[in-house]
């Protein structure tokens, strides 16, 4: 399949295209979800289960189900390493090899590998970068985040859009993004799970069961009553534990796959101000700020990304930022190779409570 064409489009129908655009949030919490999912796309129950099933074969969603809140959960950080070129894969198997290690991209930057951590606690978080830094010899830039300004994947993706949200872009001044704020985030975990919550968390940390009743198989797995189940979830999406239920794209796959982290020095008297106007602008999926680090020479407090189809339209838009909304000095990392991509595991999360 190529990437930078339309091949995953050939066998997608109007209904397809309606659950995969429309239904990357607000799946149904109810018992037979796939009945409004059905109703909402013109097709039956066991259609549209059947639809979702064969989009997630296909490969055009990772994964059904919530999606999970890190930060609030757990304690995590961003964080990155300068690897020589002739040692960078035994760095890597270092780093990936810890399971609280989620996320690794190689980028185009004297700073060259990039990872979460996501542990049970902010010690045990800064422990196993301590043991990264003694393991490789190599220094550790650490980037916890301190303000959520707009985080959010969601956006559709059957179009001929060049970057996300492109149609969006022509009409912002009607539809501007959604749920923008200077939400501060702590590096320690401040959930506080029932037991029952945090049996539902490790349950469902993959994903749900992909079936006509996913929350019954999930109170049958837990031993509980699919009420409960409902009412569990009610609060944990609530609560911001889950960030959103549906069916999580793969944006890869469906061709966005040239992405840009950008990272910008704002005075920090201009911070807040500008982080909230930048994340309302439709273009920009992921908007926060993460601390300096003067003693490593890294002066850049506020970060962005932007995803695409191609390099060109991602970086016609990081221009468009620098000329009219962030000036001062900013540099672009692009990804060039993904070394790990799997959901946070939780069950050290929950047990470290």
């Amino acid at each position: 399949m190529s990437l930078r064409s339309a091949d995953w489009r050939q066998d997608i129908d109007d209904a397809d295209a309606a659950i995969i655009d429309g239904f990357q949030s607000g799946f149904p919490i109810e018992e037979r979800p796939f009945r409004a999912v059905g109703e909402a796309v013109g097709v039956d129950e066991d259609e549209a289960l059947a639809r979702v099933e064969r989009l997630y074969e296909a490969g055009i969603f990772r994964r059904f189900g919530p999606v999970l809140n890190p930060p609030v959960i757990g304690s995590s950080t961003l964080a990155a390493v300068s690897a020589p070129d002739e040692r960078f894969e035994e760095v890597a198997d270092v780093i990936n090899g810890y399971r609280q290690v989620n996320h690794n991209y190689r980028r185009d930057h004297e700073w060259n590998m990039w990872f979460v951590v996501t542990a049970g606690s902010r010690e045990r978080r800064d422990e196993i970068l301590d043991e990264i830094e003694d393991r490789t010899g190599l220094t550790v830039l650490n980037l916890p985040m301190l303000t959520d300004f707009y985080i959010n994947l969601e956006f559709p993706v059957v179009n001929a859009d060049r970057f996300a949200r492109e149609t969006d872009d022509a009409t912002s001044a009607a539809a501007p993004t959604d749920g923008v704020s200077a939400t501060r985030i702590s590096e320690n975990a401040t959930s506080d799970f029932s037991a029952f919550e945090a049996d539902l968390l490790l349950e469902i940390q993959s994903g749900f069961p992909l079936s006509a009743t996913p929350y019954a198989d999930l109170a049958d797995r837990l031993g509980a009553d699919v009420g409960d189940v409902l009412d569990a979830v009610e609060r944990l999406l609530a609560d911001g534990c889950i960030k959103r239920i549906g069916c999580v794209v793969n944006h890869v796959v469906t061709g966005f796959d040239s992405n840009c982290m950008v990272v910008w020095n704002v005075p920090d008297e201009e911070l807040d101000e500008r982080g909230v106007a930048v994340g309302e602008l439709p273009y920009v999926t992921l908007c926060y700020h993460r601390p300096r680090r003067p003693d490593l020479d890294w002066e850049y407090n506020l970060f962005t990304m932007i995803h695409g189809r191609d390099p060109e339209a991602v970086d016609e838009k990081i221009d468009e930022l620098a000329a009219e909304h962030l000036p001062g000095d900013h540099e672009r990392l692009y990804s060039t190779e993904t070394l790990k991509q799997t959901g946070a595991r939780y069950e050290e999360l929950v047990s470290d409570r």
